[in-house]
């Protein structure tokens, strides 16, 4: 296995790079918009950047899979890649705001061996090992025990009339750091109604599943990762006690907004 030392020392000095770019500390990066209209600015580039030359140094039999760069098809020949979001929560990011971080997994055969999310901004470091359990700061974590779905704490903005049941909490932009709050029992569920990408959920699944939660698409299947279309429909992550209820609670919401073709 590779020095996880020296892991969470990337991780760090990968969060130093972020934090002098940060508008929360008084600068200003440059920014643009993506053909699909979600930003992206000069600090997910250079964390990016940075992440690819030392991680590939860490362990140079991995492939590569990030949301900053162009996907290579030959990744999935590799079986093992770090699987990358530079910045997650960019908006969060560029409004000043700490509901960003920094993900990276590692993973072989499609499952993640290896999490790390860095939130240099809320002075937070989550790590999980599978098999070995889930920490933030080094502190174990725990999903919550919970058996109602009525009350269930979800981190979001509003909610519309039909989940009106739940209790709503803070959201961060970051829809890692969301999961992780299950993880560390600051939420019972999060769920995404939308087609989503690999490295959303890559390092911060595994932290809620090493915690005891339960994470899977919006279908209730687990996740694949290092897949030649690296997309699923929908995230579901809750405390385990009501995973089924929640899934039959959005079920007929996901069967409907998936209908149809794929996104290009």
């Amino acid at each position: 296995m590779i020095d996880q030392e020296r892991l969470d020392r990337i991780m760090q000095e990968a969060g130093g790079i972020a934090m002098a770019m940060w508008p929360g500390a008084g600068h200003a990066p440059e920014r643009w918009e993506k053909d699909d209209n979600t930003p992206v600015c000069a600090a997910d580039i250079a964390v990016n950047a940075f992440l690819r030359e030392e991680l590939s140094r860490l362990l140079p039999a991995a492939g590569w899979l990030s949301e900053e760069t162009a996907d290579a098809p030959d990744r999935i020949a590799d079986g093992l890649i770090w699987l990358v979001d530079p910045i997650d929560g960019t908006r969060d990011f560029l409004r000043g705001r700490t509901g960003w971080a920094i993900s990276v997994a590692l993973v072989s055969a499609g499952r993640s061996l290896l999490a790390r999310l860095q939130a240099p901004a809320r002075g937070e470091s989550w790590s999980a090992e599978a098999g070995q359990g889930a920490t933030r700061n080094g502190a174990a974590l725990r999903a919550r025990r919970r058996e109602s779905l009525v009350g269930a704490r979800v981190p979001v903005d509003a909610l519309p009339k039909v989940d009106r049941i739940f209790t709503m909490v803070d959201k961060p932009n970051s829809i890692a750091l969301r999961i992780a709050m299950v993880a560390a029992g600051e939420a019972d569920l999060v769920a995404t109604l939308r087609w989503g990408y690999e490295w959303d959920i890559g390092a911060a699944g595994l932290i809620a599943r090493e915690a005891g939660a339960i994470v899977t698409d919006a279908f209730g299947q687990p996740f694949a990762y290092n897949k030649r279309d690296p997309r699923a429909f929908g995230t579901l992550v809750t405390a385990p006690g009501i995973h089924a209820p929640a899934l039959a609670h959005i079920k007929e919401r996901a069967d409907r907004l998936s209908a149809g073709a794929r996104p290009s």
